[in-house]
């Protein structure tokens, strides 16, 4: 065995070992229990960043785990590699998408590889593939006969300059990101996946999912956003010139009384019947068109409205009520209209205090009064009050009464309404998943017939920002009717990629499979055993994944109700960020490793400083790693200079899974050292006397006291990491009780003491085995050493010796009138009388009792004793 550890030689030779003994390819043809390990697979976005290494790495410590458990365990890997970035990339570059995808998957292989994952890549896909993005249109085209993908229009974010619908976190402040041109609302045409209609599944069968966080299941309930309440109809004045009712869904109709006005959106068909002879109304909705379109900007900004001149009539009272456009009222949700009843809601108190409508308020609190007038809205439920026939009552009641009392005159029923919307999954995008129809003059919309499926994208176009190039491309979207045999035009719209990421988990399974999109192998591997991803992914990714996994289930694709029996959200990685503002205003990032830090002599941190210019760079603070503001650290370097093992070990150390980490430096040059001094302790051992057989059971009880007391260590220390790995997820602390008893180990390392020489052994053995999962390269070739002519790979994981578990003695802690005091360390088999006997003669016992007499001692068997005085 060499002396020094070589990281680079030694996980070359591992990694190769693996390989050539092809050791995480995986089969269903096995009498081993199965265990599907999955971590969120990547953008093939050119690099991995430490996130990536952290996320991957968690998976392969479980996966290796339950791998040495006797399970048979699949850990696949693939690439999400559909999307704008990949666009944007394109642009910049002059170059193909296609070409820049391929390019970053195959460096970024590379890189997983390098840091020794367990993967199967067999079963390795991309989204991008045809082979893939095929069965994509295939179930597309079944939810299309089925009725749950559809047509309709749909308001987006329009970038005029770039032809393109923009989401809402690419807007900024109304303007696209890019081209920074004024953005238009505008209606186009696209297609939804009816995830509504599996509303109440996806919100029950979050109740079967008692391996996934709390918090992960809440705001998908919260994002379904099940609601009971009233449909209520508002009669139109048409004295006023109103067109048509207003319908609204309100969960609050015991507020109903005090209504004081109707706001509509700026999309309403009446607030642009309004508009035709109005032009400042007309120049406020256009001014809307270019406002936010989602819920959480529509919280935080300035409440806009106008009034219409147009009137409803209450539908209880007959007051007539104004109708007005407001900027906080989506035409996206409900019937594009809310009833506002100022004094009970917030964006209506808001909105009503800066036009100065009428505040009314209906609701106090049950056994109080309200302040009037109000500074705030009243929001919770109470009592009614001046609401004519329903005063007095609870709100609950109320809502009965009232719902009741519209019903009668047939202006409102009961009704469940969620707030979970459709999945409109049209993109007018190229780089994506072509949407398989046709469109015919004479036959309408057609869709492509499954033997012509795929529909291939092509991989040659170069975007230039000026919208779709596959509407611009006539090779692309020149065809033929397949019914009617007449010239038409293919659809250019793509698909959401979110679409690519709901079930290329169950693809995993069976990549192979060219003619059905599964096969009976998804049904073995499903669901999966535990996934693993960042919390940013909790309601998007995740819903979408459950209910394209329903609809395959319905469709005979696969068996389960859920793809994911357990979730861990780990949590992010933070770095330190530094900028410089520049003259134009915009903000220049630098990587930390480009900073130097500026200290006083006292040793405090007083700035810093570019190294290639030696002038100031301002600190952001810590924040989490990203490309956008440049403070992420390259995997690659920590693998070239200190090797994979310590970039694993340190990810798995530095805090919990499900906790940020921060980075640092002297944490990877921690890891490193306690990589080494493993590497010493078992070289030193082996030079000493290699292959001792291990102390067992038998001589347990021959052992001297103090190699009881370690080997009771040892093996409290198997307890432990098992549980750190199985149940808890804390590697980090499993990490901490490996180091404390090498710590340990030290009494042992210079003794001649056969007995001693056999309890290193075992130890190291043991060692070894508890770390493989997190550092694999270093263990698999210290066991060789340690045990010549075997593997690790065939190892069990380790099991504690209950016979080393029993001690001899035990510590007792002491109190004096319930207060800690002392510790005192007895015989297991004492009897109480010696207990007491020692417990009392204990130095700080005497001095806390200070000659008092004892009026009773009380012992709880092996925990604790109570002196009463």
């Amino acid at each position: 065995m060499q002396e020094k550890y070589h990281a680079q030689e030694i996980e070359r030779q591992a990694q190769q070992d693996w390989q050539e003994q092809a050791v995480f390819n995986v089969s269903e043809v096995s009498d081993k229990p199965k265990y599907y390990c999955l971590s969120m697979f990547p953008y093939p976005s050119g690099k991995l960043h430490m996130g990536h290494v952290r996320n991957y790495t968690i998976g392969d410590v479980l996966s290796r785990y339950r791998r040495m458990q006797g399970y048979n365990v699949l850990q696949p890997m693939g690439w999400d590699a559909f999307g704008l970035p990949a666009e944007n990339a394109a642009i910049q570059r002059g170059v193909p998408p296609a070409q820049w995808t391929y390019d970053n998957i195959a460096y970024m292989r590379g890189q997983l590889q390098s840091l020794g994952f367990g993967i199967d890549w067999r079963r390795e896909l991309a989204t991008c593939d045809p082979d893939y993005y095929r069965w994509n249109q295939w179930l597309f085209l079944r939810m299309l006969e089925k009725g749950i993908a559809y047509q309709k229009t749909q308001v987006v974010n329009w970038d005029p300059v770039d032809q393109t619908v923009l989401a809402n976190e690419q807007v900024i402040d109304g303007c696209g990101w890019r081209t920074g041109a004024l953005v238009e609302k505008r209606e186009i045409p696209g297609y939804y996946l009816a995830i509504t209609q599996y509303a109440d599944e996806l919100l029950a069968d979050l109740d079967k999912l008692p391996g996934w966080p709390e918090r992960v299941k809440t705001m998908q309930a919260n994002w379904i956003g099940k609601s009971y309440g009233v449909d209520i109809t508002f009669p139109a004045d048409t004295a006023s010139g109103m067109p048509q009712a207003l319908k609204v869904f309100t969960t609050r109709a015991d507020t109903l009384i005090g209504a004081t006005y109707v706001a509509v959106a700026a999309e309403h068909p009446v607030a642009l019947h309004a508009a035709q002879d109005q032009p400042a109304l007309a120049a406020f909705i256009e001014e809307c068109r270019h406002g936010a379109t989602i819920e959480a900007e529509l919280a935080t900004q300035e409440k806009k409205g106008m009034a219409t001149g147009l009137y409803v009539m209450h539908p209880l009272t007959g007051e007539r009520l104004p109708v007005w456009v407001a900027n906080y009222v989506l035409m996206s949700y409900g019937e594009g209209a809310v009833m506002a009843v100022p004094a009970h809601d917030e964006r209506d108190f808001e909105f009503a205090s800066q036009h100065a409508l009428p505040i009314r308020v209906v609701i106090k609190p049950a056994g109080g009064e309200l302040i009037l007038p109000l500074t705030q809205a009243y929001t919770e439920y109470g009592i009614t009050f001046d609401s004519g026939e329903f005063s007095g009552l609870e709100s609950a009641a109320a809502i009965d009464a009232i719902a009741d009392a519209l019903a009668r005159k047939e202006m409102g029923e009961k009704r469940v309404r969620y707030r979970l919307r459709d999945w409109g999954i049209s993109r007018q995008r190229y780089w994506g998943c072509p949407i398989p129809l046709i469109h015919c003059q004479h036959c309408g919309v057609v869709p492509v017939p499954d033997d012509q499926l795929p529909v291939v994208l092509p991989v040659d176009l170069v975007p230039d920002g000026s919208g779709n190039p596959l509407a611009k491309t006539p090779s692309f979207y020149e065809c033929t009717c397949p019914r009617c045999g007449q010239p038409a035009r293919r659809e250019t719209d793509t698909m959401d990629t979110f679409v690519d990421s709901s079930w290329y988990f169950i693809r995993y399974a069976c990549p192979d499979q060219h003619e059905a999109m599964t096969d009976q192998r998804a049904d073995y591997w499903l669901p999966v055993d535990q996934y693993i991803g960042g919390i940013e992914h909790a309601i998007l990714h995740l819903l979408y994944s459950r209910f394209w996994s329903k609809v395959m289930r319905d469709l005979g694709g696969v068996s389960c109700d859920e793809p994911f029996s357990n979730l861990l959200t780990q949590g992010m990685v933070l770095n330190e960020i530094y900028f410089r503002k520049t003259g134009a205003g915009r903000i220049h990032y630098y990587n930390p490793s480009e900073v130097d830090i500026l200290y006083d002599e006292a040793g405090k941190r007083t700035g810093a400083i570019l190294q290639a210019d030696g002038e100031p760079v301002e600190s952001g603070g810590i924040g989490t790693m990203s490309k956008s503001k440049n403070n992420g650290v390259d995997p690659q370097e920590i693998v070239e200079h200190y090797g994979a093992d310590t970039a694993r070990l340190f990810m798995m150390f530095a805090s919990p899974p499900t906790q940020t980490l921060e980075w640092s430096d002297a944490g990877v040059e921690g890891a490193f050292r306690f990589l080494k001094r493993l590497w010493r302790q078992v070289y030193l051992h082996v030079q000493q006397d290699a292959a001792v057989p291990a102390i067992d059971s038998v001589t347990q009880h021959a052992l001297p006291a103090e190699f009881k007391a370690l080997r009771y260590q040892l093996h409290q220390t198997i307890v432990k990491v098992s549980d750190d790995l199985e149940r808890r997820h804390t590697f980090n602390t499993a990490i901490a009780a490996v180091m404390e008893l090498i710590n340990e180990l030290t009494k042992l390392q210079d003794s001649d003491d056969p007995v001693a020489r056999q309890l290193m052994q075992e130890a190291l053995e043991n060692i070894v085995l508890l770390l493989s999962p997190i550092v694999p390269h270093i263990c698999h070739i210290l066991w060789r050493e340690l045990r010549p002519g075997t593997e690790l790979l065939d190892q069990s994981w380790p099991k504690a010796d209950e016979q080393a578990l029993i001690q001899d003695e035990m510590d007792l802690v002491v109190q004096v009138n319930g207060k800690l005091r002392a510790q005192v360390r007895v015989a297991r088999d004492a009897s109480h009388a010696a207990i007491e006997q020692v417990a009392l003669a204990h130095e700080h016992i005497q001095k806390s009792v200070a000659g008092r007499p004892v009026k009773r001692v009380v012992i709880v068997p092996g925990k604790l004793v109570n002196i009463v005085v």
